[in-house]
Parts: structure tokens; C-alpha cells; sequence
């Protein structure tokens, strides 16, 4: 598959991560009588990655995610070589998603932009969660959501539940995650709000960069040492 094609379905999937879960947050959440709240984005959010993973993954492997793309790469599951490339389109279709968003939201008579799904800490935290809460929080889910995909991805895995199992580990994760900081694990989903609300959201963006990539790059070199078979010792004695 040419490189062209793989970026187009980076784009297109993590477009419709961002469209489909800030899009639950920012058009439905936010009118209680329509009965979605938190646990409906959470939802929302594993739904846009399990159906674009059906959709597109065969196509580009399905990252949407420059912490993904990161992690993949360090783990040895991802040439090096097409990072930028991915982790520049995931960033595009995050930042046109929430474009597209801004533009049906603000179709609404008295809408103002407010928080927009962008991700926060401290004043900018759905529950007040201080920086540290944020740092730790958002490192670690992410460090869990890259062993979800490693292990879910694993040749030794059963094949072609590994949408459903990351699906549903995101949408874990966001029911952990939204109360410290809206959650991101994943940069392109942070930065296309975060470009829409401008000011303290951009201030803030730098964390919902650096802590995922971390988390992420951990995760592949966790996982790989983890999953490792070992070589039984007679066998070695042979070699």
C-alpha cells in the first residue's frame, strides 16, 4: 500500500475520532436531556477508533494517534521513516474535524465556544485536578491504551477481535480520564479543540504532547520485553 493511501486513511480515521467523540461532547453532552453525559463520549470516543480500526486499519494500520505512531515505531512495529508523515496527517484531521465541529455548533442561536472538548488542568480540569493529576493520569492511561493495542495487535493474539479490544480499552480509558482533564492520550485529538478555543487551551497543549508521547514510547518498550518468548534453557545450551 502506497504511503499516500496509508496517510489518507490516518487522516480520514482520526477526523472522525475527533468529529465523533469532541462532537459527542461538545453538540450532545452538553444538554442533559439527552441522557448521554461522560459515560456517552467515553463511548463515543471507542466507538470512532473500533469502527475506523474495522474501516481503514487494513489500509494504514489504524494509529490516529501520534502517541500511537510512537509508540508502534519504538516497539518495532512501525517504520521510523513514516512518523512524521503519519503524526503530520493525524494532526490535519484533527484540526479540520474540529473545524467542521465549530462550524454545525455555532449554527446554534447564543453559542459560545466555552471549552469545546479541549483537554485541561487545574482551572481548565472538568473536576479541578491539579497539573501533577494530569501529568500522571494522562501518562499512564496512555501507557495502558499503547499495551491494549500491542498486545491486542500481537501475532499470538486472536485475530481480528483487536478493534473491539482497543475500542473498548479507549472508551475505559475516557470513563477514567474525562474528570482530570477532558483526557486526551493522544496529541492530534488535543490540538484540534485546543487550535478552535485558543488562549489558555494552546498555553496547556504542551502536556497533552509531551506525557502521551512518553507514556506511548514506554509502553513500546514494555511491551516487546513482556511479550518476549523465552528460549527454554536446554535449547539455549545448544545454540
Amino acid at each position: 500500500m502506497s504511503l499516500m493511501k496509508r496517510v489518507s486513511a490516518e487522516f480520514l480515521g482520526t477526523f472522525w475520532l475527533v468529529f465523533g467523540g469532541c462532537g459527542a461532547a461538545v453538540l450532545a453532552a452538553a444538554f442533559p436531556q439527552l441522557g448521554i453525559g461522560f459515560v456517552g463520549v467515553a463511548l463515543a470516543f471507542g466507538l470512532t477508533v473500533m469502527t475506523m480500526c474495522f474501516a481503514v486499519g487494513h489500509i494504514s494500520g489504524g494509529h490516529f494517534n501520534p502517541a500511537v505512531t510512537i509508540g508502534l515505531a519504538v516497539a518495532k512495529r512501525f517504520p521510523w521513516s513514516n512518523v512524521a508523515a503519519y503524526i503530520a496527517v493525524q494532526v490535519l484531521g484533527a484540526i479540520v474535524a474540529s473545524g467542521v465541529l465549530f462550524a454545525i455548533a455555532s449554527g446554534k442561536p447564543g453559542f459560545v465556544v466555552g471549552g469545546f472538548a479541549a483537554n485541561g488542568f487545574g482551572e481548565h480540569s472538568p473536576g479541578g485536578y491539579t497539573i501533577e493529576s494530569a501529568l500522571l493520569a494522562e501518562g499512564v492511561l496512555t501507557f495502558m491504551f499503547l499495551m491494549i493495542i500491542l498486545g491486542a495487535t500481537d501475532k499470538r493474539a486472536p485475530a481480528g477481535f483487536a478493534p473491539i479490544a482497543i475500542g473498548l480499552g479507549l472508551t475505559l480509558i475516557h470513563l477514567i480520564g474525562i474528570p482530570v482533564t477532558n483526557l486526551s492520550v493522544n496529541p492530534a485529538r488535543s490540538t484540534g479543540p485546543a487550535v478552535v478555543v485558543g488562549g489558555w487551551a494552546l498555553q496547556q497543549l504542551w502536556l497533552f504532547w509531551v506525557v502521551p508521547i512518553i507514556g506511548g514510547a514506554i509502553a513500546g518498550f514494555a511491551y516487546p520485553w513482556l511479550a518476549a518468548e523465552e528460549v527454554p534453557k536446554s535449547r539455549a545450551a545448544h545454540a
